[in-house]
């Protein structure tokens, strides 16, 4: 439901308690060591004096389920950054997490074991040939243009395309992402692989096959976004 909100519902909940907030509109660095709640976003969240007593992280479930090859880790890399702010558990702290106890992610935190937790991750994606045992590309772009480029980049012969499948529009008030189709339209994404060391023999490719569309003028009408090892593998 978001920070504000949230700080809101705390505030009429606890109304003796002062309810602090750190985010988009304001980061806090710190805050001061008296009682009180503090309600922040992922990566906001100021250094309390003597640590926090406890730490509730909500929204398990929305950072578990973004359509993301990295959701996972980056959820937990969040929980680890909050969970050590708070105190250790011999002076009482405390860490609660709102999430399918279950999930690989979740157990992870609960043993503190970030290490194992990447290790299988590694295992997986190396079976399945995704990063960082593998190069990659996103290619984006309207799916008519998108196949004309795809027909016409001399890929590396060790190079394996993925897709193209459909990508969502951005939705209305969501700031737009490099990887998102402008609002109305329906654009497609193709993922194209490479092992390790052919990685800047797919970037030489992918740039020169865009640089000839742009000398044609075709870019100028429908344009194709590629990026190298995107952060974000949907």
């Amino acid at each position: 439901m978001g920070a504000r909100r949230t700080a809101e519902e705390l505030g009429r909940a606890f109304p003796a308690v002062p309810v602090r907030t750190s985010g988009r509109e304001q980061v806090l660095d710190t805050v001061g060591g008296a009682p009180a709640l503090v309600v922040s976003t992922p990566g906001a969240e100021p250094v309390a004096e003597g640590g926090y007593a406890a730490a509730l992280l909500l929204d398990g479930w929305a950072m578990l389920g973004r359509p993301d090859l990295r959701a996972g880790e980056d959820a937990l890399r969040r929980w680890i950054g909050a969970a050590a702010l708070v105190r250790d558990q011999g002076a009482g702290g405390t860490v609660v997490i709102v999430a399918e106890p279950t999930l690989r992610p979740v157990q992870a935190l609960v043993r503190w074991d970030p290490v194992g937790h990447a290790v299988r991750e590694l295992a997986e994606r190396a079976e399945l040939g995704f990063p960082p045992v593998s190069r990659m590309a996103a290619v984006t772009g309207p799916p008519e243009a998108l196949a004309e480029f795809l027909g016409a980049v001399e890929l590396p012969s060790d190079a394996e395309v993925l897709g193209p499948v459909p990508v969502a529009a951005v939705e209305a008030g969501r700031p737009r992402r490099a990887g998102d189709a402008p609002p109305g339209e329906q654009w497609g994404r193709a993922l194209v692989r490479v092992p390790p060391g052919s990685g800047a023999a797919l970037a030489r490719a992918l740039k020169t096959a865009q640089a000839a569309r742009m000398a044609r003028g075709v870019g100028q009408q429908a344009a194709v976004r590629v990026r190298i090892d995107p952060l974000d593998i949907g």
